[in-house]
């Protein structure tokens, strides 16, 4: 009897909200479009094919064609369109009404478009929690994929992978399918011969197993050297395809759904929070995750039986390694909930789209590449979020003109917001007094949204390869794409003079004391010694009131001598003005309280101000003004004696405007970090951080004192959803080799996969 086995192949497709549509369309180029002409060209193939909400949008709008023969292979079966959330959020992340929400959007798109419903669900990153079960099949769903990691931690042996099982929450049953490692590993990186071997191995006389490969369709041209492999010279999809074609006595493709009407599932499983093992990994600090990645890949290569107990940390733990990221996700959950209170209508459904958008995960993690680094996606995220909140707070006409505490970022400490008709505003008094939080609601723009310098645990890669000198390579001895774990490019010379890191939280309105006759590129480069503790100690509320909040410290200024003497500092933050003019004041008191005979204080008073204008690679729509003079605004400018600096961004339409009640020194530099990307390594512009510079001498009983003000002009309202490539770069593909560029998302997922 000949040896039977069936193959499901599931490719996920997506694009993030916020993402260039030239890089979409060469992706679409380089990878969608011939993947399908491929299934064209082979009816007898038959695959699952995931479209995520942000690139089906596209789609429709920009290759409407494609749309159609999508609809053509659906309607003959050779391809199953597979749902999941709309805009592909991490549905752990959400509340339940928006995970149901975020799927049946999905659903109910899919159906207006091609006719029918999907069956299956592709999970975001496959991050798996066990109550998952209930949204997805209450939204109608009956399968996902997930990754063989996750059977792996539930005990499930290697062989017995081959495949469905069952899962359950709250009575709800759910298929999962586990995508096999080594077809993962071979498709398309291995010989076709080697893979159609693989297969033929693990066939059977009763045609009982299912081989399941789900994964990025990226990877098949748009991932680095991947079109030459697949559809260029290399031809791997072609030669691949035309060898299941002439395989289909005893291996038939056939989409999950497919299985799941005439084939029992192995078994039942309760699979454990996790994802897949690189994400485990990414999630845990840098250096444990050196660690851990250096174990795990040793324990692989020496075919050790606990690699397949080794665990990283689980995807929320993105939230504690990352401040930035736990401030979006907890002004997600605060959107979430003013959107659910809106009364049903248009209005709360394009809050509800608004919010959706907010939650597609890009922006919520980071792994070998992009993620919270992408101050594109990381802005766009939040652009959304503000908009949503906008109308939800409007409906209600509460909130506007509104000064309390409440403990916005969930650490167990209150924070102080104030809020008024045109901005929203959070000040972080455990962490120096700094303000957190600023968002321009009629421009939907996010100006406190920067970036701090961490330590990533891939900087250590660069450190190596740059020490040995290193050549990157493309391709393994057999000619196919080396694992993209493994290409080391680096696009800019002397990166590792780059890598700095921050020993504090980017916020604004910080007091820093720095010692005298320090250098503004030490104070830039983060290596300047802090002499007070008034940055990074907490403050306490004096007053609060509606649209103001006096906080103050006792805290410690070091002298010369090397000797603490004791201050006391007083911040008082207030916001003015209306929808088009919101405003900050500032108002700062350091007062010497030591006694009479000690030592006097001579330091540099810097007070920071950190602003996001998405001015990365010198875009020429944004700006600085310093003494008349315009520049790029990820420019260094140094400038003595100034009260008033301008900076701007013509396409979001907003300008801010710095003034101080005497004149100050002015030192700005961009904050920029080292990450990777497809093409590299690379500097990535995460903001601007503004000193305002003055010396400050007290004698006993002195005091230094500064106003600032931050007022911010909104020349039109801004629709997000229409004008999400305003703001950064023109359509066209940017000058790449400028300093500060941040690489756009030329893929759809983390390459994740070798």
């Amino acid at each position: 009897m000949t040896r039977r086995i069936a193959l499901a192949l599931t490719l996920h497709n997506h694009q993030p909200v916020g993402n260039f549509g030239w890089v979409i369309a060469e992706t679409y180029d380089h990878a969608y479009l011939p993947m399908v002409e491929a299934l064209e060209r082979h009816p007898g193939v038959r695959v699952a094919l995931h479209y995520s909400g942000p690139l089906l949008a596209w789609l429709r709008t920009e290759r409407p064609d494609f749309v159609v023969r999508l609809a053509t292979l659906a309607e003959r079966g050779q391809i199953e369109l597979v749902g999941g959330g709309w805009y592909e959020p991490v549905l752990a992340a959400l509340p339940e009404r928006d995970r149901v929400g975020q799927l049946v959007r999905m659903a109910d798109e899919l159906e207006a478009t091609f006719g029918r419903r999907p069956r299956g669900a592709w999970l975001a990153e496959r991050v798996w929690e066990p109550d998952l079960p209930t949204a997805l099949v209450s939204a109608g769903y009956d399968w996902t994929v997930l990754d063989d990691a996750h059977f792996r931690a539930a005990a499930i042996p290697e062989d017995d992978l081959w495949g469905s099982y069952t899962t359950d929450d709250q009575g709800k049953v759910l298929t999962v399918f586990g995508t096999e490692q080594g077809l993962r590993y071979r498709i398309p990186f291995a010989a076709v011969e080697d893979v159609i071997g693989y297969l033929r191995d693990h066939a059977t006389e009763e045609g009982d197993r299912l081989g399941t490969m789900g994964d990025d369709g990226e990877k098949f041209g748009a991932w680095p050297t991947t079109w030459d492999h697949c559809w260029g010279p290399g031809r791997w999809v072609e030669r691949f395809f035309h060898a299941l074609d002439e395989s289909a006595d005893w291996l038939t493709t056939m989409p999950p759904s497919d299985w799941t009407h005439g084939h029992r599932p192995v078994g039942r499983v309760y699979l454990p929070t996790g994802s897949y093992a690189e994400m485990g990994e990414w999630a845990l600090p840098a250096d444990e995750g050196l660690t851990f990645g250096r174990a795990l890949r040793a324990a692989r290569a020496e075919h050790r039986p606990e690699a397949r107990w080794l665990r990283g940390a689980i995807w929320r733990n993105f939230q504690v390694r990352y401040r930035e990221i736990n401030d979006i996700h907890k002004q997600m959950l605060a959107t979430s909930d003013l959107v659910d209170a809106m009364e049903p209508g248009p209005l709360r459904s394009t809050a509800a789209d608004h919010l959706y958008a907010g939650q597609s995960n890009d922006c919520y993690w980071h792994g070998l590449f992009g993620g919270i680094y992408l101050p594109d996606l990381r802005v766009a995220a939040l652009s959304r979020l503000i908009a949503a909140e906008d109308l939800a707070v409007n409906e209600v006409a509460t909130g506007l003109h509104h000064g309390r505490l409440t403990d916005v970022d969930l650490d167990g400490r209150d924070e102080v917001v104030l809020t008024g008709p045109g901005q929203f505003v959070v000040v972080k008094l455990e962490e120096g007094g700094g303000i957190a939080r600023w968002d321009l609601r009629a421009a939907a723009h996010p100006l406190a949204a920067v970036m701090r310098r961490r330590p990533e645990a891939y900087h250590e890669t660069l450190r190596a390869h740059e020490t040995a000198g290193d050549h990157p390579t493309a391709a393994t001895e057999g000619g196919a794409p080396a694992s993209i774990h493994d290409i080391v490019l680096v696009k800019q010379e002397g990166l590792l003079d780059h890598l700095r890191y921050d020993a504090y939280e980017r916020r604004s309105g910080l007091i820093r004391v720095l010692p005298a006759g320090t250098a503004p590129e030490a104070a830039a480069q983060g290596t300047a010694e802090e002499l007070g503790d008034l940055r990074d100690g907490a403050w306490r509320i004096e007053s609060l009131a509606d649209r103001r909040v006096v906080a103050i410290r006792s805290g410690r200024i070091t002298t010369v001598a090397g000797e603490p003497v004791p201050v006391e500092a007083r911040r008082t933050i207030e916001t003015r003005g209306g929808r088009l003019d919101p405003a900050i004041k500032l108002d700062l008191e350091i007062v010497h309280a030591g006694e009479a005979g000690s030592a006097a204080i001579d330091a540099l008073v810097a007070v920071e101000w950190s602003t996001m204008l998405l001015g990365g690679g010198h875009n020429p729509s944004a700006w600085l003004d310093v003494d008349g003079e315009r520049t790029a605004h990820d420019a260094v400018r140094v400038a003595a004696m100034v009260s008033r600096l301008g900076a701007g961004n013509d396409l979001l339409n907003v300008v801010v405007t710095t003034t101080t009640d005497h004149a100050v020194d002015a030192w700005i530099a961009p904050i920029q970090t080292v990450s990777n990307s497809e093409a590299g390594f690379e500097l990535v512009y995460q903001g601007s951080a503004a000193l305002l510079i003055e010396p400050l001498r007290l004698r006993p009983g002195e005091r230094w004192t500064l106003r600032i003000t931050q007022q911010a002009t909104v020349a039109a309202e801004r629709h997000p959803v229409v004008d999400e490539d305003r703001g950064r770069r023109d359509a066209a593909p940017p000058d790449t080799g400028q300093a500060g560029h941040a690489e756009p998302v030329r893929t759809g997922g983390s390459p994740h996969r070798a």
